[in-house]
């Protein structure tokens, strides 16, 4: 007890390596004086916030201290610090430069809840950033921005999002089910050598009118008769799409009706016993 007390005292007085070597205390109690030394610097409280083992009451003692939060490098250390409290990550998600927000969304480390309001941050901000900075998170963003970025439908962007390794299927049927998405992203993921092969968004493209008709053409082989019926129901296609609908329904029945047809006919008189 003595000597931790001991050690207490000289965190609170000590400096340079004396003070280095203290970060690496087992002691919480000393680690919690350290932070009382008027002459630790950024740099060591960098090196104190990269200890994985941190208890959560001295990263919010470090959030709490205004002074220590005024360098960068310390917010960055306890957002990305696996043990940092709820509640102080949430302030500190608004304060992080635009790609650290990035790599915090696509962290399995990081709850999901978390990761969420990093990706609400990052879409709020889309509006008042440059063209540049838009094609980079297109390239390396979250599925939840990829699909914001490709909602806007900018020329330049769509392509770029379209082949973002991080864009699920799921937020491109959710830009695709938009009212007033533009054409231009209709006719890219119409012709994306990716997305135009899945079924899911083959559908979707028949369901947009904006969808080129050649291309809409050549999906109708791949789908299925259930949906190509459903799709032909009134109200749901152009009436210039919804006949030839009807016509690859009819073209895919009509051999079957005579398969069955000449089968019932060739059956011996005694089939039936």
């Amino acid at each position: 007890m003595a000597g931790a007390e001991k050690d207490r005292e000289r965190a609170q007085a000590a400096s340079g390596e004396e003070l280095t070597a203290l970060l690496h205390h087992p002691d919480t109690g000393v680690l919690l004086a350290v932070l009382d030394n008027p002459a630790l610097d950024e740099s060591q409280l960098g090196i104190l916030l990269e200890r994985k083992d941190l208890a959560s009451e001295i990263l919010e003692e470090i959030a709490r201290r205004k002074p220590l939060l005024k360098a960068y490098r310390v917010k960055r250390g306890l957002a990305f610090h696996p043990r940092t409290p709820r509640l102080v990550m949430l302030r500190l998600l608004r304060e992080l430069y635009l790609m650290d927000l990035v790599q915090l969304t696509l962290s399995p480390a990081v709850p999901t809840e978390l990761r969420l309001h990093a990706e609400d941050h990052l879409i709020a901000r889309l509006p008042q950033l440059p063209l540049g900075q838009k094609i980079t998170l297109a390239r390396r963003g979250p599925a939840r921005l990829g699909g914001a970025l490709l909602t806007d439908g900018h020329a330049n962007i769509v392509p770029i999002v379209l082949d973002n390794p991080h864009l699920t299927e799921a937020q491109v049927l959710k830009a695709l089910s938009r009212e007033k998405l533009p054409p231009g992203v209709v006719q890219a993921l119409a012709h994306h050598r990716k997305w135009s092969l899945c079924y899911n968004v083959r559908l979707a493209l028949v369901r947009n009118p904006a969808s080129p008709l050649s291309v809409v053409l050549g999906f109708l082989p791949e789908l299925t008769v259930s949906d190509l019926r459903e799709l032909a129901s009134p109200g749901i296609v152009p009436e210039s799409l919804r006949k030839y609908l009807q016509a690859e329904v009819q073209h895919r029945v009509r051999p079957r009706e005579k398969s069955s047809s000449r089968d019932a006919t060739t059956l011996p008189p005694d089939a039936s016993n």
